[in-house]
């Protein structure tokens, strides 16, 4: 990108943005949908990317621009499915039935869906030591060690019956502490 179209746009030039955009908009797309499947959603973070690109352009000093651009892009991508990883989790934490299942999270394409995974589980584990010890145990037990009604209930000396309402009760205190939990973030 030359300097004169940067300062151009400096000077409030929209023609000379819409240039940048026109030059770049394909690079970004697909950098977007390496990440995102939903077309919707890439062009919302596009838009993001370039309005990024337009807040930032007066500390550009790299001489890379498309490389800039591109780290943008990427940036933007991560934030847009850490944002959506927790609410799909908070939506699992919320559905008992589907809590039961929750080996699925497990599946992972990417290595940016691995971080995201990794975080919403070290983020669940660090707030299941903020509820009741008899619910915590039996979830950490059930989710993290992924150990049966049936042996939790022996370990811990009681009826499936009994493990099944705890774990039902912990997942509740659970979604309350992670609705608390984002909401500070």
């Amino acid at each position: 990108m030359n300097k004169k179209l940067i300062k151009k746009i400096l000077s409030g030039d929209d023609n000379a943005f819409s240039q940048v955009v026109d030059e770049y908009k394909n690079y970004v797309f697909a950098i977007i949908l390496n990440f995102i499947k939903d077309y919707d959603e890439v062009e919302n973070v596009a838009q993001e990317v370039f309005l990024q690109v337009y807040i930032s352009l007066p500390d550009f000093k790299i001489e890379n621009f498309k490389g800039w651009i591109g780290r943008i892009a990427v940036n933007k991508s991560i934030d847009w499915k850490r944002k959506n990883a927790k609410i799909y989790t908070e939506e699992r934490i919320g559905n008992s039935e589907e809590m039961d299942n929750i080996k699925e999270l497990n599946y992972c394409k990417t290595p940016e869906d691995m971080l995201i995974q990794k975080e919403s589980r070290e983020i669940i584990y660090k707030l299941c030591n903020s509820i009741p010890s008899i619910y915590k145990d039996v979830i950490i037990k059930f989710y993290f060690e992924e150990k049966s009604y049936e042996e939790i209930a022996h370990e811990e000396g009681t009826t499936v019956k009994t493990i099944a309402s705890r774990l039902y009760r912990g997942r509740n205190i659970l979604k309350e502490k992670w609705r608390e939990e984002n909401e500070t973030l």
